[in-house]
């Protein structure tokens, strides 16, 4: 037996009579003859909500109803521009505006906030309800999606957009009455949800609470400018809003690359980073493996003091004697003998250098005719937020540089083939957004962790203060001293910009320590200096009036130079060796804090927070356990540590170097290379040029715990 149609509904709109289907909604009837109803929690082709109630209409009923979600019935008389249905709408829009921030990101930026139009169209002006202002405010973590809770009308269009049209459910409503609003997963900042910035909730709100944001300087130079519709056709921007790429679409070009031309040079500042679509692509670096060292005979002190280049197999620490590989902003490692890799299409680099503007930490050349997408932040975000584009990510990380990057840490290079291939499908590639914890100080540990991407900050929280502990870059690793002891976390770890971390479990790491002695007892013993370092310096702080000890700026050093105000004359005698010592590069300058009579002369002085540390695209600069911020020979003379330092304590020192002519294989050519340099102690001599050279006595190194403990005392006011 076959079911025959329901028969069309027929209703007077506006005096108009009009048939539509059964199951029509009155909204939908009104479309579809030409008659227009606002609204602004309604679109088409969406599920209706009837939230906004602008769309309201005079059915004959003893209240309005909501248009969109009420069906046409037979017989149905319909008002929708009755002077009280404009009344009510008009009061409906003017409590909504008075709430809203007028003019919002939206109107500004392109003027076609839905709201504010209504408002003009109404003539409202300044509304007469008292604004109730939002605890929420804006949310400016994401890098291509601007958060405005203040412009919310909690319309759901941005949740019917994220789950029914992009079934990502990230997006949710939270709280009741006052508190509701829009939240990401559990009410997170939106960097930091899951949301995968297809960019549909931003193109679906009909007011500013979510724009598109737009970054300085967002068209590239030369290029082919994709149309959305082409990018939409490459699998990485599979499921990505085409309005959003169109909004962005000068952030991203094709560039083609001839073989042997470069892509980026290091040290060189950037913005950008590099997808290769065709082709395969060299990675180096041209600095030469070397440590700056200071020579000299006991002869004419000064005057036979220079600072030269020593090659790595002449002057290596202890703890380089066994690294393998060189961490650099790609998805490889360079190993350390012959500092070059290779790139094929798939890979992407330059995420660090796009997403947190650091230096370019490798050279990249064209090793056969490229393809290639380059990209501003706003579009690298997009990708990596991509569920395609992370899992192409992932599979090419676990099979191309689990492997090395394991071995990167030179504690792990014995692990085997067969462990590693046991790890490569469990560990786990995990994001965290600038200023997001990984782990907390005093928690229990579940957790071994290795940064594949930007820096983690280690810090523990002292009397007094944050102490920062180190300043993790690709390549470091944090997590083990908890696992190792089964106490709690020793530290806090944070991402201090975008960072990426594998995370391996805690049965893994018992299981790696199970089947390989030598990394247990590796692993042992660098935590028991880690924590008989903290230790001391947690004793030596106890015997401190550390407030005074901190409000007066004298660091947890490891050697201060100190001037003696009485006994100095001014003569500048130790700056003068500081120069002669080190090629015409003074490492000091005779100004800095003054406590007492004595002056801390400005030269490295081992800072609570190393900023020195942050952002060495290949991970150089760093410290000790002792904390003792040291400089790697691979340096690559970019020269930001330099720029961090507050205190001008680390140069840039010119060496004369011969290098590879790239025109014409093995020729050599002359040029000038740069590596940072710092204070260094002189520790080649007896004592520091600084100090030997004072002619009154009034410069020495002191350790500060030691040297100003009883001046501290001497200097604090008796307690009753």
């Amino acid at each position: 037996m076959s079911s025959q149609a329901a028969p069309d509904v027929q209703l007077t709109i506006d005096g108009t009579t009009v048939s539509v289907p059964a199951g029509t909604t009155i909204f939908d009837a009104a479309r579809l003859n030409g008659i227009p109803i606002p609204t602004l929690c309604h679109q088409q082709n969406e599920n209706p909500v009837g939230v906004c109630r602008v769309c309201v209409v005079d059915i004959g009923q003893r209240v309005y109803a909501a248009s969109c979600i009420r069906q046409a019935e037979s017989g149905m008389k319909v008002q929708t521009c009755s002077e009280p249905v404009q009344a009510a709408r008009r009061t409906l829009v003017e409590l909504l505006m008075s709430d809203h921030p007028a003019p919002c990101a939206r109107q500004q930026h392109s003027g076609d906030c839905e709201l504010e139009r209504l408002a003009g169209a109404a003539g409202i002006g300044e509304p007469r309800y008292p604004k109730r202002s939002t605890p929420r405010g804006k949310d400016d973590s994401s890098a291509v999606i601007a958060v405005d809770h203040e412009s919310c009308i909690l319309c759901d269009r941005c949740v019917r957009g994220c789950d029914d049209i992009r079934h990502n459910w990230v997006l949710a409503r939270r709280g009741k009455g006052y508190q509701a609003g829009i939240a990401f997963d559990t009410n997170l900042p939106m960097a930091e949800s899951s949301c995968v910035s297809c960019g549909e909730c931003m193109v679906s709100c009909p007011t500013g609470a979510l724009t598109n944001k737009r970054v300085v300087g967002t068209e590239l130079g030369d290029g082919d400018v994709l149309d959305p519709s082409e990018l939409l056709h490459l699998p990485i921007f599979q499921n990505v809003s085409g309005t959003f790429l169109e909004l962005n679409q000068k952030a991203v070009v094709k560039r083609h690359y001839r073989a042997g031309e470069i892509i980026c040079r290091e040290g060189d500042f950037g913005s950008t980073a590099f997808y290769i679509l065709e082709g395969k692509a060299e990675v180096f670096l041209s600095s030469p493996m070397a440590h700056v060292k200071t020579d000299g005979s006991s002869q004419g002190f000064f005057r036979k003091l220079k600072s030269m280049l020593r090659p790595r197999d002449e002057h290596r620490r202890s703890e380089e004697s066994d690294r393998p590989f060189i961490p650099i902003d790609a998805s490889v490692d360079l190993p350390y003998d012959k500092p070059i890799a290779e790139l094929n299409a798939g890979d992407l680099f330059g995420e660090m250098t796009c997403m947190s503007y650091y230096p370019r930490s490798a050279t990249v050349r064209a090793k056969t005719d490229c393809v290639m997408l380059e990209m501003l932040r706003n579009v690298l975000d997009i990708l990596q937020r991509n569920k395609t584009f992370r899992a192409q990510l992932e599979r090419n990380y676990r099979a191309r540089a689990l492997d090395s990057h394991l071995r990167s840490v030179p504690i792990f290079a014995s692990l085997t083939k067969d462990f590693i291939d046991h790890l490569r499908d469990r560990v786990e590639l995990i994001r965290f957004s600038p200023g997001q914890v990984i782990c907390r100080q005093g928690e229990a540990a579940d957790s071994f962790y290795l940064v594949r991407i930007g820096f983690v900050k280690v810090s523990e929280e002292r009397p007094g203060g944050e102490l920062i502990l180190a300043y993790l870059a690709r390549g470091g690793y944090f997590g083990e001293i908890a696992l190792l002891t089964g106490n709690p976390r020793t530290a806090t770890c944070a991402a201090l910009d975008h960072v990426e971390v594998v995370r391996i479990s805690r049965d893994d790491f018992n299981l790696m320590l199970e089947r390989f002695p030598d990394v247990r007892a590796r692993l042992e013993s660098i935590a028991e200096e880690r924590v008989a370092e903290n230790r001391k310096r947690a004793s030596q702080l106890q015997t401190l009036p550390v407030d005074q000890f901190l409000a007066n700026g004298l660091m947890e050093a490891q050697s201060l130079l100190v001037l003696d105000l009485d006994r100095c004359t001014r003569c500048d005698q130790c700056v003068r060796a500081c120069a002669d010592a080190h090629d015409g590069v003074s490492r000091l300058v005779r100004e800095g804090l003054r406590f007492d009579k004595y002056l801390v002369a400005t030269s490295c002085r081992q800072c609570r927070d190393p900023l020195c540390m942050v952002g060495c695209p290949v991970g150089s600069i760093r410290r000790r356990n002792s904390l003792e911020v040291i400089i790697e020979d691979w340096c690559i003379g970019c020269g930001l540590c330099a720029t961090n330092c507050p205190y001008g304590n680390i140069n840039l020192h010119p060496f004369p170097v011969e290098l590879d002519d790239p025109a014409h294989p093995g020729r050599k050519i002359a040029s000038t290379r740069v590596k940072a340099t710092s204070c260094d102690l002189c520790h080649d001599h007896a004592e520091p040029s600084c100090v030997y050279a004072c002619p009154h006595d009034a410069a020495h190194r002191v350790n500060p715990p030691e040297f100003f403990a009883g001046l501290l005392k001497q200097s604090s006011p008796p307690r009753g």
